[in-house]
């Protein structure tokens, strides 16, 4: 009687699938027998009901049934698509064609990979650092003792008594110095962050690049010719500049950078507060003090170093007036770049 009822199956089932001419009725005949209440698969669920002595026999016929019929239901599938694929009279050749948007780099990776790139054209490698940072080498091995006023300079996020998140990217410097001896010339791209409120001008962390040249008889115009060397390359040949004094314990002397406001051209606008001059970055030659913190001979060597916010030059570079964007991930704003 068993074998008499799936071969009735069988023969209905091939009945069906000759006349399918689908892939919707085919997907239909599917479910009727393979699916987890289809038919096949309901013979298999009554398996358990049958005698001990007669599983066996009955459980070989079963799966020789499942076996052919799928074997049936894979060849009618791919004569289906393969027919299907062919068939050029389901072409409609007035349909526009698919779009597909084609991502691209955030305008703040696009900056520093410009600026990485100028660096390392003038020589320098490319390091980086831990952002969760000890207080040795954030403050303390870059000349800020502890009840030093200068550390008031940058609100920070301290994580214990000992360790804080990076309020810049100087402490690699250390890093690079404790285990390397001169000559050398680095930068170090990378976060940071600061405990600030956040506004168009400010935001709890955002992005550096600071570096260093060290050797004998290193000198400010040194610095100076690189400095303007970057400026040129990145902002164009046009563009003035100026130095400024300024104070950073871990640089002395210390200046900061001004070029000529690329918008206004140095007559005076709103994105550069009506001076003319748009302030990119802080520089000076290192202080003897920290030479002493990673053991390197003050009377031989000395050096130079600077820093600049990433979004603060993609800012000035491209006319943005508020930094939040940039963290927004807006793709009115993305898409611009």
């Amino acid at each position: 009687m068993q074998q008499v009822e799936l071969d009735q199956i069988r023969k209905v089932f091939d009945q069906e699938i000759e006349n399918i001419s689908s892939s919707g009725e085919l997907e239909q005949l599917r479910i009727k027998y393979f699916s987890r209440n289809g038919i096949i698969t309901r013979l298999f669920d009554e398996l358990k009901s049958v005698p001990v002595e007669e599983k066996p026999a009955y459980g070989k016929l079963l799966n020789t049934l499942r076996t052919q019929a799928t074997e049936e239901f894979n060849k009618k599938k791919s004569l289906l698509e393969s027919g299907e694929s062919n068939d050029l009279s389901k072409l409609d050749l007035t349909l526009p064609g698919k779009i597909f948007n084609i991502g691209s780099k955030h305008i703040l990776t696009q900056t520093l990979y410009e600026i990485k790139s100028i660096f390392k054209g003038l020589g320098f490698s490319i390091y980086d650092g831990p952002e969760l940072e000890s207080d040795y080498y954030n403050f303390e091995a870059l000349n800020f003792p502890a009840d030093h006023p200068a550390r008031d300079m940058q609100d920070t996020f301290f994580v214990s008594e000992k360790f804080l998140l990076r309020t810049h990217t100087t402490p690699v410097q250390i890093r690079i110095m404790e285990k390397e001896q001169p000559p050398i010339r680095a930068i170090m791209p990378g976060r940071v962050y600061r405990n600030e409120a956040i506004s168009s001008r400010s935001y709890c962390m955002f992005h550096q690049v600071d570096g260093i040249y060290i050797d004998t008889d290193v000198s400010f115009a040194e610095l100076k010719g690189t400095l303007v060397s970057f400026a040129h390359q990145f902002y164009g040949e046009g563009l003035k500049y100026r130095f400024r004094p300024s104070f950073f314990p871990f640089t002395e002397p210390s200046a900061e950078m001004d070029i000529t406001c690329y918008i206004c051209l140095g007559k005076g606008c709103r994105v550069c507060k009506y001076s003319g001059w748009l302030e990119i970055l802080g520089c000076g030659m290192v202080d003897p003090n920290v030479f002493k913190n990673v053991d390197y001979d003050s009377d031989k060597y000395t050096g130079y170093a600077f820093g600049m916010g990433i979004e603060r030059i993609a800012m000035l570079k491209y006319g943005i007036d508020d930094i939040r964007i940039f963290f927004e991930n807006d793709l009115r704003f993305l898409k611009q770049f």
